[in-house]
C-alpha cells in the first residue's frame, strides 16, 4: 500500500497545490470535516482524492478500527508491557462498564472522581484551611505527563480559573522550585506531588525540597500535603494521609492522565463543572472516533495527513501553530504526546522498522512564530508542513478588534504558504512603479516565496473546557492511527529509561564523590571540570 502511495507522490510532486482548487470547485468541502462545533480543513495539502483513497484503503489494511474497538474494551495493547489502554474510560461520565481482567473498572473511577471533586471543593470554598488558614496558592509537582497536561491546561482555560492560584514544579533545576517556592506563604500553601510509584527521581528530589521549605513553617502534623500516586507504602513514609492519596490504575499512561486524578489541579483552579466539560469534550471525540465512517473520522483523517506528510513526502518535521497565547504550551504538550508515544525504531514483533517512525513536533503560538521561525518555513530549504489552531472569537469581546487582527494573520499565513510569489510578480512590483530599479536589482530574488508549503487549519468557536477537551482527545486518537498504521506500539516509552539509569549512578558521583565506571572518556572529563568549576 506505501508502494502505491509513493508512485502516486511521483506523479504529483511537482503539481502546485493552488492549482487543485482550479481543477475543482468543490476541493473545500471535499478535503475538510465539520465535527459539530470542530471544523477542520486539509484542502491546502497536496493530497488529491486518489491519494486520500489510498490513505483510507491503508488504514482499513492496517485494521484500524479493529485496534480502536480493542482499545476501548480494555484488552492489554500496550503489548511490551501486558496493559490496557483506558484513558478513555477516566472521561466516561456515563459510567458505561469497561472490563480489565473481567473486573468493571469503572465504579472505581467515578468514586475517584467524586473525591477528588470534593476535596477540591473543600480548598476551593476555604474549609480545607492551612496553618496560615485558606489555601491561597496549590503547587503540582510533577514531570512529564504529571506536569504538561495540567499546567497546560490550567494555562488554557485561564477564563475560567476561579480557585487559589496554581504553580507547576516540574524541572529538577534547583531555579525552577526556587523561583515557585520564594514567592508562597507555606501556611497557605497546598502541594500536590504527583508521581505513580512515587519514585520519579526529578519529582521526589524537588518533594523532599518542597517538605523542607514548608516544615520550617508549619507544623509537622498540619503539613499540607497530598499525593497523586498508587504507591501508598511510600506516599504513608513521605506522611501523607491515605485521604488525601488519589491513585489511578497502570492502564493510564502518564501523558494519557490529565483526565483522572493527575488533573487534580485542574479542579482546584478551575473547579468540578468546568472539569466535568473538560471530559464532556474529549468523550465526545470518543464517541465520534467509535462512530464515524472513515473518510468523516476526524481523528482518522488527521492521522492520514500526517502520514502523508512523514513517510510519503518525506518531510520529516511538523510545527503546531496556536494562534491563541492562552495556548502556548500547547505545541510542547503535543510534542510530549506524538515524540514519546510514535517516536520508536521497532515494530510490534520487535523487528527495526524499514521506514521513518513519528515525527519531529514543535511550535509556538501567532503571531510570534510569525516574527521567528516563518522565514524559515516561507523560504527555507525544508518544506514543514504547519498545523494552524484558531477560535473564532475570544473571551474578551472588548478586544475583539485584536481578535480580526489574530484571524487575519493565521488565515493569511496559510494561504501565503501555499500561493507563494514568483520572480513574475516581483517583476511587475517593478513596472507598476511599486518597487524602484536599484532595489529591484538587489532584492528581486529575495523576495520570490516558493509557496506550495502544506498547511491544515482547525478552527472552533471559542476556547472553552470542551473545546479544550475535544481538541487534545482528537490529537491522542490521531497519535494511536498513526503508530497502528506504523505497526508500532504508541503506549510505552522505553527510550526514556537509559538516561535516567546513567543519571542516577552519576548523581552519587556529585553527591558522595563515588568513583564513575564504564564512561565515555569525554563524559569523564566533563565530571572532572564540572568539579573543578564548582570548587
Amino acid at each position: 500500500m506505501f508502494d502505491q502511495l509513493f508512485q502516486h507522490l511521483n506523479q504529483i510532486k511537482d503539481r502546485k497545490i493552488n492549482s487543485l482548487f482550479d481543477q475543482d470547485k468543490d476541493r473545500v468541502s471535499k478535503f475538510s470535516i465539520f465535527q459539530e462545533d470542530l471544523y477542520f480543513d486539509f484542502s491546502k495539502t497536496n493530497i488529491d482524492e486518489k491519494a486520500l483513497k489510498l490513505l483510507i484503503n491503508l488504514a482499513k489494511s492496517r485494521r484500524i478500527f479493529e485496534a480502536r474497538d480493542a482499545m476501548f474494551r480494555g484488552e492489554p495493547i500496550n503489548s511490551s508491557e501486558g496493559r490496557a489502554v483506558l484513558h478513555t474510560a477516566l472521561r466516561d461520565l456515563n459510567g458505561s462498564p469497561v472490563y480489565v481482567d473481567q473486573t468493571d473498572v469503572m465504579p472505581s473511577i467515578l468514586q475517584t472522581l467524586e473525591k477528588m471533586m470534593l476535596f477540591a471543593e473543600r480548598i476551593r470554598s476555604g474549609q480545607f484551611t492551612g496553618q496560615g488558614g485558606a489555601i491561597t496558592d496549590v503547587v503540582n509537582i510533577g514531570i512529564g505527563g504529571s506536569d504538561l497536561g495540567p499546567s497546560m491546561v490550567v494555562e488554557a482555560l485561564s477564563p475560567y480559573h476561579d480557585g487559589p492560584n496554581c504553580h507547576f514544579i516540574s524541572n529538577v533545576d534547583g531555579a525552577h522550585i526556587h523561583d515557585v517556592l520564594s514567592k508562597l506563604n507555606p501556611e497557605t500553601t497546598f502541594i500536590i506531588i504527583a508521581s505513580k510509584t512515587f519514585t520519579t527521581s526529578e519529582t521526589m528530589r524537588n518533594a523532599q525540597t518542597a517538605y523542607s521549605w514548608m516544615s520550617k513553617k508549619v507544623d509537622k502534623a498540619h503539613l499540607q500535603f497530598a499525593a497523586v500516586s498508587s504507591a501508598v507504602q511510600k506516599t504513608d513514609e513521605f506522611g501523607i494521609s491515605r485521604d488525601l492519596v488519589f491513585g489511578f490504575e497502570d492502564w493510564v499512561g502518564g501523558r494519557y492522565s490529565l483526565w483522572g486524578p493527575i488533573g487534580l489541579s485542574i479542579i482546584i483552579a478551575l473547579g468540578a463543572n468546568a472539569f466535568k466539560l473538560l471530559l464532556s469534550g474529549a468523550h465526545e471525540i470518543d464517541t465520534h472516533f467509535k462512530t464515524a465512517d472513515m473518510q468523516e473520522n476526524l481523528p482518522v483523517i488527521l492521522a492520514l495527513v500526517g502520514i502523508w506528510h512523514n513517510q510519503i513526502c518525506d518531510y520529516s518535521t511538523r510545527t503546531v501553530l496556536p494562534y491563541d497565547q492562552r495556548l502556548s504550551k500547547l505545541p510542547a504538550y503535543f510534542q510530549q504526546l506524538e515524540m514519546e508515544s510514535n517516536g520508536k525504531g521497532v515494530d510490534l514483533d520487535g523487528s527495526p522498522l524499514s521506514f521513518h517512525s513519528g515525527p519531529v513536533v514543535w511550535g509556538e503560538p501567532g503571531t510570534n512564530g510569525q516574527h521567528a521561525f516563518f522565514q524559515l518555513l516561507h523560504q527555507g530549504t525544508r518544506i514543514i508542513p504547519c498545523e494552524f489552531l484558531v477560535a473564532s472569537e475570544s473571551h474578551e469581546a472588548y478586544l475583539d478588534h485584536h481578535h480580526k487582527s489574530l484571524l487575519s494573520n493565521c488565515f493569511a499565513q496559510s494561504e501565503a504558504l501555499m500561493r507563494g510569489r514568483s520572480f513574475k510578480e516581483i517583476s511587475s512590483m517593478l513596472s507598476s512603479g511599486q518597487m524602484k530599479q536599484d532595489e529591484f536589482e538587489k532584492q528581486a530574488k529575495h523576495r520570490v516565496f516558493p509557496g506550495n508549503r502544506p498547511s491544515t487549519t482547525l478552527l472552533y468557536p471559542k476556547l472553552t473546557p470542551k473545546i479544550l477537551g475535544k481538541i487534545i482527545a482528537l490529537y491522542e486518537h490521531r497519535v494511536f492511527v498513526e503508530g497502528k498504521i506504523l505497526g508500532i506500539n504508541s503506549f510505552d516509552q522505553w527510550g526514556v529509561e537509559l538516561g535516567k539509569e546513567l543519571a542516577t549512578d552519576l548523581e552519587k558521583v556529585f553527591i558522595d564523590g563515588s568513583e564513575s565506571k564504564d564512561l565515555n572518556s569525554s563524559t569523564e572529563n566533563l565530571i572532572k571540570i564540572a568539579k573543578a568549576m564548582r570548587q
